[in-house]
């Protein structure tokens, strides 16, 4: 010992020592074996905490997508101002501001497909988790939610096209802006510098540089109607699962369970869950005596606690 401090040399170390501590590293691991059962508190606790991450991701990005909307609104709002506050403003803005809102939408678009990959997920833990805790009599169980979910984030993809998002968001938002740049580039035509008594003078008007007034009007009439036909032509499709369509065919049946179930409490006025909360009353009154009763939860069902006649004494 002390001659190894002196010299400040290691201590050199045997091939059964080596051999010891990779044995011993090995057992540390096998003991420790990941694929070993959770608890279901460990379950529940894991589970809260992936739903709490998976609504921030959404909320996230769909903070995104309002602020491409902002830019749109506001870049419109903007060019407006400017083409109507003088008559000697120039008209050709407004089309290079629809433009300006075409690349928005795309924009848009791409986000929205990145916002459904965490609201989808937040819906199947919302039908396949949630619900049958908070439903368990109506809703039945079901483990297919769950091999749903773990596919999802060893291979995650996503759950909307690219036309299917451009499309929802054009018929949510985008489509009445075009719809006024549209109609403010003919009212500017048409009344700046005075009204124009034919259609032949608002073509010439319409003119930008070199390009005829005539080919400025059918450019952006095509546009404009190609814009609304494929607004009208992406209705039909409904991959995705959204947070408030509950009748779109999901690839989950815990969400059409849920759907129904939720019709036929519609249906019958509620008069079922007023029946569950009498009896949940009476439950805890202790049926008709009316005193109360106070459940140890650490207990089994055959060894809870029960109550005599004066409230105060708890005899087990």
């Amino acid at each position: 010992m002390s001659g190894e401090r002196a010299t400040g040399r290691l201590r050199p170390v045997s091939s059964a020592s080596l051999h010891e501590s990779i044995t011993a590293d090995r057992q540390t691991a096998s003991s420790t074996d990941p694929k070993r059962k959770m608890a279901p508190a460990e379950f529940n606790t894991a589970m809260a905490h992936f739903y709490r991450g998976e609504v921030q991701r959404s909320n996230t990005w769909r903070t995104r997508l309002d602020t491409t909307t902002y830019w749109a609104v506001l870049t419109a709002g903007a060019t407006l101002s400017f083409t109507f506050s003088s008559p000697l403003s120039p008209h050709f803005v407004i089309p290079i501001n629809s433009i300006l809102v075409t690349v928005f939408l795309v924009m848009e678009a791409r986000r929205y497909r990145y916002y459904e990959i965490w609201a989808s997920r937040v819906r199947v833990i919302e039908t396949g988790y949630l619900a049958p805790m908070l439903a368990p009599d109506s809703v039945p169980r079901d483990q297919e939610w769950a091999s749903h979910l773990a596919n999802d984030l060893l291979t995650p993809h996503f759950t909307i096209s690219v036309w299917e998002a451009i499309g929802r968001r054009l018929r949510r938002n985008y489509l009445w802006i075009f719809l006024l740049l549209a109609l403010s580039w003919n009212l500017k035509v048409y009344l700046h510098p005075v009204p124009a008594d034919t259609f032949e003078l608002f073509l010439q008007r319409a003119t930008v540089g070199l390009v005829p007034g005539k080919l400025v009007f059918i450019i952006g009439f095509v546009f404009n109607a190609a814009i609304f036909m494929f607004a009208v032509g992406t209705i039909r499709l409904r991959k995705a699962t959204g947070e408030v369509l509950p009748r779109h065919e999901f690839s989950l049946h815990p969400l059409q369970r849920m759907s129904s179930w939720t019709r036929a409490a519609a249906t019958s006025g509620g008069r079922a869950t007023v029946r569950r909360a009498k009896r949940a009353r009476q439950r805890l009154r202790g049926g008709t005596s009316g005193e109360f009763r106070k459940i140890d939860i650490t207990q089994t069902p055959e060894r809870r606690i029960h109550v005599s006649e004066t409230p105060d004494r708890v005899i087990k």
